[in-house]
């Protein structure tokens, strides 16, 4: 029997087919957010039910996932025993996660923590929700698109990517959207440095795009920057760019403090 479409595309990518096709089972029941079908998640995957159910068979033993009593599928306890040792892994979390309480302490959009996952998303590693009554709708553990938004720019940009919009985020350490990723919401977003200059992540504010007014996101982006400077420090990197962004920034904002005294 000919493989379905999506199987054959798998086959030809390099590295073990069979793991590959388990492993994209796996994240297809983390991402569905409910138990799913033997159908749904044919349709979902691309595969035949009877690759599901031989994989499915594997995953079910080692408890990555499990059938319910009503026939559905969804992940299983060795899913969360992971997760669980992946938030123990993660040093970020300590110097990350004060940082994020302290900005939503002084009034900015919701803060958060974005690291590359693959060729085309990014994962929300950490988020703490900004006091004001409207909100965007991200969540840790959520995977966005790379393409779209402050965040997913300004990872793609110090992954490498080329053109003058990265090049111009690689100058500036600094992105900003206006409704890409959602036409109602708004973002900026600059890199966290570890040792040897590489960018281990891009810390953001985000929230509805009507309060991503002039003075609010220079506001924003001057708190952005000291944040960024504080967690690179503290992860023994370089913040001496940074640093400097920051100091110019200020210096911008003075013409403007000054026409208002």
């Amino acid at each position: 029997m000919p493989a379905k479409k999506g199987e054959a595309e798998r086959d030809g990518a390099g590295g073990v087919a069979a793991v590959e096709r388990a492993l994209t089972i796996a994240a297809t029941l983390a991402e569905a957010g409910e138990p799913l079908t033997l159908a749904a998640l044919a349709k979902r995957t691309g595969y035949y039910k009877s690759t599901l159910l031989r994989l499915l068979v594997s995953l079910d033993r080692f408890g990555y996932s499990v059938r319910l009593r009503d026939g559905r599928y969804t992940l299983g306890g060795t899913a969360f025993r992971m997760g669980v040792a992946y938030e123990r892994s993660q040093p970020l979390r300590n110097h990350i996660e004060p940082v994020l309480t302290d900005l939503v302490a002084q009034g900015t959009e919701s803060p958060s923590f974005h690291v590359w996952h693959d060729a085309k998303q990014r994962l929300c590693l950490f988020r703490r929700d900004s006091a004001h009554a409207t909100l965007d709708r991200i969540a840790p553990g959520d995977l966005l698109p790379l393409h779209r938004g402050a965040a997913g720019r300004l990872l793609l940009a110090f992954a490498g990517e080329k053109g003058e919009s990265y090049e111009a985020i690689r100058h500036d350490l600094l992105a900003i959207s206006h409704g890409e990723r959602d036409p109602v919401c708004a973002g900026l977003s600059c890199p966290v440095f570890g040792p040897n200059d590489v960018a281990v992540g891009a810390l953001s504010m985000s929230g509805p795009r009507e309060r991503f007014t002039e003075d609010n996101v220079r506001r924003m982006t001057g708190l952005l920057f000291q944040a960024a400077i504080g967690i690179t420090e503290a992860l023994g990197g370089n913040a001496q760019g940074l640093r400097g962004k920051l100091a110019a920034h200020e210096t911008a904002r003075q013409p403007q403090r000054l026409k208002r005294a």
